[in-house]
């Protein structure tokens, strides 16, 4: 029964609590993949408190950089009642200038800056309004997915260090403290400008540009590529796709599918009438 109480008072605790309040405790535990158990000031019968590896410091990402016994303080970026955890930033106590610029943004708003740096897994940008960050080249943070509706190898075929550009933005990424934007949100999408004017059943021409072991993409239009699958290739079944087709060939194929929301096209060459291949 004591338990039973016990575990209800967790739950009324975490409950009460908001995201954006600060508390303080000590650390009573630390682990490299969880992070850093506390026990908060306001609830010492357990650790509630839970500071993840990258919610540490900004300047601290090490677990090594708290010590079981250390006096910690932390924002609230998060509130699981199932797992009965809040977890806390030390980041957001250290940086309250930053923290507050980022917290004061709503989606959609539009956002200006430079690209500062371009790693393979996105682009930081250095946003003309806030502070600048403690670490990282910019505030702002720009996904490979968000950078543009058409494919592309790589960000760089995108946009370059020290070009200008504008993001609408989506979220506060609280767990590194910065601003996540997309540019090919302020971009109309190609893909429903082309969907409004294709049929399922139409037969369309274009290049293959990319095979994989399920099919080959095609071209069928500036910034719009269609899949046909391994069995759409022929009437006649093939193991791969490299039997049929090679990337550069020009192949004509049947609208099969539009899926507007997930921008997908299939198509079929074993569908297409003689008279049209």
């Amino acid at each position: 029964m004591g338990s039973e109480l016990d575990d209800q008072d967790c739950r009324d605790f975490l409950g009460s609590i908001r995201v954006g309040d600060l508390y303080s405790g000590t650390a009573t535990e630390v682990t490299q993949s969880r992070g850093v158990a506390v026990t908060l000031d306001v609830f010492p019968r357990r650790p509630l408190g839970m500071v993840g590896p990258l919610g540490l410091s900004w300047r601290r990402r090490a677990t090594g950089a708290v010590q079981v016994g250390q006096r910690i303080t932390g924002e609230v970026v998060a509130v699981d009642l199932d797992e009965g955890i809040a977890w806390l930033s030390m980041a957001a106590a250290e940086e309250p200038e930053l923290w507050a610029f980022l917290s004061s943004l709503r989606p959609g708003e539009l956002l200006s800056g430079t690209v500062a740096a371009i790693e393979r897994f996105g682009v930081f940008v250095a946003l003309d309004q806030g502070p600048a960050h403690p670490v990282f080249p910019g505030v702002g943070f720009i996904t490979i997915p968000e950078l543009s509706w058409r494919r592309f190898e790589t960000a760089s075929d995108i946009v370059q260090v020290g070009q200008r550009v504008s993001g609408e933005f989506l979220y506060f990424d609280t767990w590194n403290g910065e601003a996540r934007l997309s540019v090919r949100a302020t971009q109309p999408d190609p893909f429903q400008a082309f969907a409004d004017s294709t049929m399922v059943g139409e037969t369309l021409h274009g290049q293959v540009t990319k095979l994989v072991p399920f099919g080959a993409f095609v071209q069928v239009a500036d910034g719009i590529e269609g899949l046909i699958h391994l069995q759409e290739l022929t009437a006649t079944p093939v193991g791969t796709p490299e039997e049929v087709v090679q990337v550069g060939d020009e192949v004509s194929a049947v609208v099969t599918g539009l899926d507007r929301e997930r921008r997908r096209l299939s198509l079929s060459c074993r569908q297409v009438a003689p008279d049209l291949r």
